[in-house]
């Protein structure tokens, strides 16, 4: 069988791993346009403030990860063109590879919006990948003395605000959006998270946004201005959906795929942010651009591609991050019945719904979040377990002997 996987992240990384816990002799060819053996995309704010090294970012998995795999990379070639029916891949630069069995893990990419000016700026990134990093290293150099403006208030802009806060003179973050974390956050939580990152030396202007561009200024539709050295485009990604929908893939937004994480294309797979997931927790379908859900679609695309039963069915959005001290994990939905605890530092937002967790917000103490995912992922009837403990302090305890066991492994179902 010859395996052939677009992509080189934590999608393929899961596709390769599932793909060899069924198949170990099936040849594996990873094409990636970047030149990087797979790397943890979410270090590089910690790259830039200096808690890694790029070394240590090349190391998400061993060194001899492919080679023990069995795995040819072909690292810093692009694919431009997918073929159905003869079932090829071609590379920009005319190579042709066939495949028996395809799988697409092309991820997203950065948004920029059109921003009248944004032409004559020249030192400008976005902020996705080792490549943006090292860029944005080079532009800060030594001197602490760059002013810095950053557009979007996600959280691809607040890691990257975390990353070079103390490299610079000063640090904007401009959004549309009235608060911090539109996508992830109600407005209290919000609030906490941009009052600590303020305290630190950050400044929001929210509700605003570019009106134009000069190569150091940017003019804004309220009326002000902002003069920076240096721009980081952050205001989100885009699905990159092109090559399976050229090849005959349906396509909403995201690449459609079933619980096999198979495509609506014979013998083509698809995993990761490229992709539409089901999320349970909101019962919709939508785009989950998160590393578990990504690396579990991809072992699941393994494993089936490789002639192997596998599903996953349990995907929900989740978010685990730190900003300069303050940590926050987020899971599910936030509709339904709500249990609050908060004062200024600390959130708490637990949601239920038809007796099921459904949804969380952490702020400061995020010890033992797990159990919540937990809870939300396996759909577990609350009338089943001790809520009241859990809601106040999550513990195995809460749970019966036997769910306990099969929590910590000492069971199967």
């Amino acid at each position: 069988m010859n395996y052939v996987i677009i992509g080189n992240g934590t999608a393929a990384i899961g596709t390769i791993e599932g793909i060899r816990a069924v198949d170990q002799t099936g040849s594996i060819t990873v094409i990636s346009d970047e030149p990087y053996p797979v790397y943890g995309r979410p270090l590089i704010s910690y790259l830039l403030l200096g808690k890694t090294t790029e070394d240590k970012m090349l190391h998400y998995r061993p060194a001899d990860f492919y080679e023990k795999n069995g795995v040819t990379t072909l690292l810093g070639r692009r694919a431009s063109k997918v073929d159905a029916i003869a079932k090829t891949v071609l590379l920009a630069d005319g190579t042709v590879i066939p495949y028996d069995k395809l799988c697409v893990c092309t991820g997203s990419r950065p948004f920029v919006p059109p921003m009248e000016g944004l032409d004559t700026v020249t030192d400008k990134t976005s902020f996705m990948t080792l490549d943006d990093a090292k860029r944005l290293d080079a532009l800060l150099g030594d001197a602490n003395d760059k002013r810095v403006l950053i557009v979007g208030a996600g959280l691809i802009g607040l890691k990257c605000a975390e990353g070079i806060l103390a490299r610079t003179a000063s640090l904007t973050i401009l959004d549309l959006a009235p608060r911090i974390l539109p996508n992830v956050l109600t407005e209290v939580p919000a609030g906490i998270i941009q009052r600590h990152l303020e305290g630190k030396g950050v400044r929001f202007l929210l509700g605003d946004s570019v009106a134009r561009f000069e190569p150091h200024t940017a003019h804004l539709k309220s009326g002000s201005d902002v003069d920076f050295d240096i721009l980081v485009v952050a205001v989100g990604v885009r699905p990159n959906t092109e090559l399976a929908a050229e090849a005959g893939c349906a396509v909403e937004r995201g690449i459609l795929i079933d619980s096999h994480s198979a495509t609506t294309v014979p013998d083509i797979y698809a995993a990761g942010d490229c992709t539409v997931s089901h999320d349970i927790a909101a019962q919709t379908d939508r785009i989950l651009a998160i590393l578990p859900n990504a690396y579990l679609q991809g072992e699941t695309a393994g494993k089936s591609m490789a002639g192997g039963r596998a599903s996953f069915d349990k995907a929900i959005p989740m978010n685990a991050s730190g900003f300069l001290g303050l940590h926050m994990i987020t899971a599910g939905c936030y509709d339904g019945e709500t249990y609050l605890e908060h004062d200024e530092e600390h959130y708490k937002l637990l949601v239920t719904r038809d007796g099921k967790l459904v949804g969380f917000i952490l702020i400061g103490d995020v010890d033992r979040a797990g159990i919540y995912t937990s809870l939300i992922r396996e759909q577990t009837p609350l009338d089943s377990i001790d809520f009241e403990l859990i809601r106040e302090k999550p513990q195995l305890m809460a749970f019966s002997r036997a769910e306990r066991a099969k929590k910590l492994g000492g069971a199967h179902a």
